[in-house]
């Protein structure tokens, strides 16, 4: 059973190794993925060009990907760094920014989906998209459904890729198609911060680094950043505010208030 006792050694590892993630990420979210991984513990690195991406990913650590603002050099540069990946048998994460919104997006999709992420992050619309779900529209990167609408899309996803689906939302779904976990943490306020799931997904992939089962990378990572934000919702005047305190709850995070506030759901 995952609950704040089985995750909580995760944490402490991330912190204790400082593992280097390696991120291609989008214009808008490369800052706060930087500072969340940061906080959290991990060492990040904002590499995309293609002519060193693979080359990165020889260095050790993970890989996160994220499709936001797609240029044809730069989605060069992840399909490099996921074939190194997979060659290296080093885990990674995708994050399939609005696939499903147009016809270059799944493109990129369908060109990274062969090269084996270990966890997939995304809104209920883009998983939903991901599983052939196409009446799933997303309103631009935004989600027009609500998590819970995807779970049986990714139980199923999950168990076709043989991978580990996190669909983030009001209530967070994680699942390896056999398994799957519903936490219920986070706040409202956070849907008004900019790149704050890109970020999630990047925290996702540094916890590949400090444990072999992604279903329990990817659990610790919606659990440790939901709290978090949680947290710094109740003190936040509004979303700038927010930003600065979840990046400081992530640094100040402790094992007593994380299983005080971790709250699962069936």
């Amino acid at each position: 059973m995952m609950d704040a006792s089985s995750l909580w050694p995760v944490v402490q590892d991330l912190r204790g190794r400082a593992p280097l993630v390696q991120c291609i990420t989008n214009f808008v979210a490369m800052d706060l993925t930087a500072n969340v991984l940061l906080a959290a513990g991990a060492s990040p690195a904002m590499v995309h060009a293609p002519e060193e991406a693979a080359d990165f990913v020889a260095l050790g650590g993970t890989l996160s990907i994220n499709i936001g603002t797609p240029s044809p050099d730069w989605v060069d540069g992840m399909d490099a760094a996921a074939a190194a990946a997979r060659r290296r048998g080093t885990p990674w994460v995708l994050d399939p920014v609005a696939v499903g919104a147009t016809r270059y997006r799944d493109a990129v999709v369908a060109r990274l989906l062969p090269h084996g992420p270990a966890v997939i992050r995304g809104n209920a619309s883009e998983i939903m998209a991901l599983a052939g779900q196409r009446d799933a529209a997303a309103k631009g990167v935004d989600s027009t459904r609500a998590s819970i609408d995807a779970r049986t899309a990714a139980v199923e996803l999950a168990g076709r890729l043989g991978c580990t689906v996190a669909v983030t939302g009001g209530v967070d779904i994680v699942t390896d198609g056999r398994r799957t976990i519903g936490l219920a943490n986070g706040h409202p306020m956070m849907t008004k911060v900019t790149a704050t799931g890109c970020a999630l997904s990047a925290l996702v992939a540094a916890f590949l680094a400090v444990t072999d089962d992604p279903l329990l990378a990817a659990v610790t990572a919606v659990g440790v950043f939901g709290v978090c934000g949680e947290l710094a919702a109740e003190a936040a005047a509004g979303p700038a505010s927010l930003r600065i305190g979840l990046i400081d709850h992530l640094y100040g995070l402790d094992g007593a208030t994380f299983a005080k506030r971790l709250r699962r759901t069936e």
